[in-house]
């Protein structure tokens, strides 16, 4: 593992060798900030100034033991390894999550449809059940997918539609108002943010700039909700929708005031549309808050594969994205292999920690 700084201060020995403390498990991703950690014990003082301070003195008073050892601390910075949920649509979340954690991901993203955390029918006890296993099993949520809305059972498209910019309101509406669910559930459970579709599939008689007004007029009360809830809200781009390519995505945003809106960025996405990822991770990098991760074929037709198995670069991906200074989750897609995601998972997995040792570059 890379330290990039090394620095000395009393810290507290974790009660759990072997393993990170609860601080840790729910400071690094909630916060997603550097923290002073001690490798020997797991154990934690301090974090980035940045978190406000009344969350680092509860967290010292809750979690932290009174006796001070070792001085011996190091700033951590690495990128974290996730799942995405969408690829167990045959399993519960529950064993989704116990099934993620064994295969050796750090964290797991919550797909907000059936079967996993559908908002709208998701009572507390389930909610509650969710938060338990995720502890139990020293799992983190990544990101909460609300991209994909198959409850709806849309005949159109089981999750593009209903979209953003859809001509039926009353259609728009269900894509708003499971957005809003999706940004309360994402507090409720402690996920930093949630990724939606980039407007929609426009309809031969809309232009791009009128299916961007309505994408705007039905994203801002949206915005409002993240904004109270304190959670990020993340447009995807996706081929065929509405913002396909980055630049559109910046013109999109630039005329949203808030700091609660960003890129969820999906490198298969951009690879389809001819922007190689790692040619755009240092233009985007001020928006990107997540990325997803999965292999696109040299075709560059829209099908989601397991890294290694196409044609994107991701030594040069890792390389720019570690460059940027980033350092939080990248969360593997793989949502057609339902038929044996365990496989899959674990491919992805031991190819890109294979990639990642080749350059150097910290991942866990």
């Amino acid at each position: 593992m890379r330290f990039r700084q090394a620095v000395r201060a009393d810290c507290a020995r974790s009660p759990h060798k072997g393993e990170p403390s609860r601080f840790v498990r729910r400071a690094i991703p909630r916060f997603d900030e550097r923290i002073l950690y001690n490798r020997s014990d797991h154990s934690v003082t301090e974090i980035h100034s940045a978190v406000p301070s009344v969350f680092v003195d509860s967290c010292r008073r809750n979690y932290l033991p009174p006796v001070l050892h070792q001085t011996i601390n190091f700033l951590v910075s690495v990128m974290k390894l996730a799942f995405s949920s969408n690829a167990y649509m045959h399993f519960s979340i529950e064993d989704t999550i116990r099934k993620v954690a064994e295969l050796g991901y750090s964290g797991i993203e919550l797909l907000a449809d059936v079967p996993h955390a559908w908002p709208a029918g998701l009572l507390e006890e389930r909610k509650k059940s969710i938060r338990d296993c995720l502890e139990r099993h020293n799992l983190t949520i990544s990101n909460v997918n609300a991209f994909m809305m198959n409850a709806i059972a849309d005949p159109r498209q089981p999750y593009w539609h209903p979209g953003w910019t859809d001509p039926d309101p009353h259609y728009r509406a269900i894509r708003r108002e499971h957005t809003k669910r999706s940004l309360v559930l994402a507090e409720e459970i402690g996920a930093s943010s949630i990724s939606t579709e980039p407007g929609g599939l426009l309809t031969p008689e809309q232009t791009w700039g009128e299916a961007a007004e309505i994408f705007y007029d039905e994203l801002m009360p949206c915005v409002e909700v993240a904004e109270q809830q304190k959670v990020m809200l993340l447009v995807e781009p996706e081929p065929e929708l509405m913002i396909e390519h980055f630049q559109q995505y910046l013109d999109f945003v630039a005329r949203i005031d808030s700091p609660w809106i960003g890129l969820n960025f999906d490198v298969g996405h951009a690879f389809c549309v001819s922007e190689d990822p790692q040619d755009w991770v240092d233009t985007m990098k001020m928006h990107t808050r997540h990325y997803h991760f999965e292999d696109i074929a040299d075709t560059r037709v829209h099908q989601h594969l397991i890294p290694g198995r196409g044609a994107l670069d991701f030594a040069a991906t890792l390389v720019a994205i570690e460059k940027s200074g980033y350092d939080g989750w990248l969360t593997v897609e793989l949502y057609p292999y339902i038929d044996d995601p365990d496989a899959a998972a674990n491919e992805a997995r031991e190819h890109l920690l294979q990639v990642a040792a080749e350059q150097g570059i910290a991942l866990t």
